[in-house]
């Protein structure tokens, strides 16, 4: 692999050590960070000539620069790595899909008499927090539904018990006054605790002092008081047989699993407090392509407990997750010093829990795709976006889009998938093996896939007056607008490929360069820059994603059958018989990716420093 001087000085010369590595582009962005037992073993990895992960190579190729912070233990790399990747949100980061902050209940428990609000940020001022949750509209209905139970202050009344009237909520039923003496503080300050209580899950306490406090009024011929505490009896009941019983292990757990497509993974995670489903939340992951399915897991924990407000004592995962011991560490500093368990059932009930809430987040996924499939208004909206922005004579109702695909120039695919309207036409894609081209040029490669493609538009025109002859579909039709996957010099060569078929005018033709999302066009010294939450630009976005993963497919599958030689062979110190106790250990070349540092040097001739060197390569 190709390495600039400079890039060249920094790996000559970085520690051994552990500590975080930073890798930045030649905006000195950073695109990528990083943590290591041995910064030096780690970093230089990425650019070894044995790098199969097509995202490694990309990120490789990008870097221009690495600046590396030295700390004191495995700990300490973990959380300076999670906070650098909150700070910079590096595009080749594996990371929680939204940008925003997540919403949270907060019971302002400092107060002398605690409200309860809803805020997308934790403050280290003596409230209690629960969440994070997904969705705002659904915090807020969970409040509407919790306020009927536990009827609690909205207003920014000073209370002092003495005010001559209460406001409306006190009518019906939502507020219980303090503000005129009603209730007392302590009386107020024990129904929030029963709110938190709840949203913890525990309920069976509550309703038993609620029931004692109701046949005491009711023996004291407080009648009224009797009712008030029997409608919030019957609210609480209401609610808790929703919550399914699902485990007779009232060990407090979450419940964590995973579905992906070749572009997003979605993570379902189900909150367990005293044997029972209280909640469940999903979170989208992106960056995920290329990344194995223990990377993606282990990126969502560190990232989900970084900001969730609770954790729990025992994390249930369907796979073991690499650094399993330090996260573990951390959580239960996360937890105050109390120990965290994470365990991977293999059968009985918690196994159960694993495949359910796996069994959702697939759903969740089907579901978010269709709801694009199935919104056409969106797609109208992305197609006008397109038109507008790169000033098209008409809205791109054909769009094709191109990628190319290689492990170090061998095995090289190349792909064309097609979009109309809005949706993707698979039966259009087609893709194309590489046969001119020789060692990994993706400009190269990119003109040969083009050049085919239009000669057999070419060659359909002629064919299209014969007698009996069927117009090709596919080929026969011109796109109105051609995307390739890369910046001006993938456009470059499109451009060149359209000018030798005359066609210069007839198709628009742009690049897409995914580090920033910038699209370049012909004749253009500055890129387009579509809005963040453009339609447009989530259509091309899809596009681009969809050629990626075609290709990568077609890829995978030509180089198997080309019998490309094991991934071990390539890296130094692993010889024959290395090879063979790795893979009888472990079966197969994804296990060993997934095996942890403590299992690959625990087999014989395996050293530590070893261990780290195999991960590194076939990270």
């Amino acid at each position: 692999m190709n390495v600039s001087e400079k890039v060249q000085a920094i790996l000559d010369n970085l520690p051994t050590k552990t500590g975080c590595y930073l890798m930045k582009d030649s905006k000195g962005r950073v695109i990528y960070v990083g943590k290591a037992v041995n910064l030096r073993s780690r970093v230089r990895s990425y650019f070894h000539e044995s790098v199969g992960h097509i995202k490694t190579q990309k990120l490789a190729a990008n870097i221009d620069d690495i600046e590396v912070i030295v700390v004191e233990s495995e700990l300490e790399s973990l959380i300076l790595e999670m906070n650098l990747i909150k700070k910079h949100k590096p595009h080749f980061n594996v990371r929680l899909k939204d940008d925003k902050r997540y919403p949270y209940i907060r019971v302002h428990w400092a107060d002398p008499f605690p409200k309860v609000t809803v805020t997308r940020q934790m403050v280290d001022d003596g409230s209690h927090y629960f969440g994070p949750y997904t969705s705002v509209w659904a915090v807020h209905k969970t409040l509407d539904v919790l306020r009927r139970v536990f009827p609690y202050l909205t207003c920014d009344r000073e209370i002092t018990g003495q005010d001559e009237r209460a406001c409306l909520y006190y009518d019906i039923k939502l507020c219980n006054a303090p503000c005129i003496g009603v209730t007392d503080q302590t009386t107020y300050r024990q129904m929030i605790s029963d709110l938190c209580d709840f949203l913890n899950g525990r309920t069976e306490e509550i309703v038993s002092r609620l029931h004692l406090d109701m046949e005491q009024a009711s023996e004291q011929l407080r009648y009224e008081k009797a009712a008030t505490i029997r409608d919030q009896l019957a609210a609480i009941e209401n609610i808790v047989e929703r919550q399914k019983v699902v485990s007779t292990d009232y060990i407090d757990s979450d419940v964590i699993a995973m579905a992906r497509d070749d572009r997003e993974a979605c993570v379902q995670v189900f909150f367990i407090r005293n044997g029972k489903l209280i909640g469940r939340e999903y979170f989208m992951m992106e960056n995920t392509e290329d990344s194995e399915d223990a990377d993606v897991m282990a990126e969502f924990i560190k990232q989900f407990y970084n900001q969730a407000a609770n954790v729990p004592p025992q994390v249930l995962l369907p796979r073991e997750v690499e650094e399993s011991l330090v996260i573990k560490e951390w959580l239960s500093q996360r937890r105050g010093g109390q120990k965290v368990e994470i365990k991977i059932p293999k059968r009985g009930q918690k196994r159960q829990l694993i495949d359910m809430a796996a069994e959702n987040a697939a759903e969740t996924l089907n579901s978010l795709k269709a709801q694009w499939e199935a919104d056409s208004h969106r797609q109208t909206a992305a197609l006008t976006d397109l038109q507008d922005a790169l000033d098209l004579e008409n809205a791109p109702v054909r769009i094709e889009c191109y990628d190319i695909s290689n492990t170090q120039g061998t095995a090289a695919v190349g792909s064309m998938v097609v979009f109309e309207r809005g949706k993707p036409n698979k039966k259009h894609y087609r893709r194309f093996n590489i046969r001119s081209v020789a060692g990994p040029d993706d400009f190269a490669s990119m003109e040969e896939v083009l050049v085919r493609r239009f000669r057999r538009w070419q060659a359909a025109q002629e064919e299209q007056y014969k007698p009996g002859k069927r117009p090709d579909l596919v080929f026969g039709t011109l796109p109105d607008l051609l995307i390739v996957d890369g910046g001006k010099g993938q456009l470059s060569r499109a451009v060149k490929v359209l000018e030798a078929f005359g066609l210069e005018e007839r198709v628009p033709v742009a690049g897409l360069a995914k580090q920033a999302e910038e699209i370049f066009l012909p004749g253009r010294e500055r890129s387009v820059m579509l809005p963040r939450n453009s339609q447009g630009l989530f259509l091309v976005q899809r596009a681009r994603d969809e050629a990626h993963r075609f290709a990568v497919t077609a890829h995978r599958a030509r180089r198997s059958r080309q019998g490309i030689a094991s991934q071990l062979d390539t890296i130094p110190g692993i010889g024959p018989a290395k090879r063979k106790a790795l893979l009888t250990t472990f079966g197969s070349i994804d296990k060993v990716k997934e095996a942890s540092l403590e299992e690959l040097s625990a087999i014989r001739g395996i050293t530590p420093d070893l261990a780290e060197h195999i991960k590194g390569h076939l990270a």
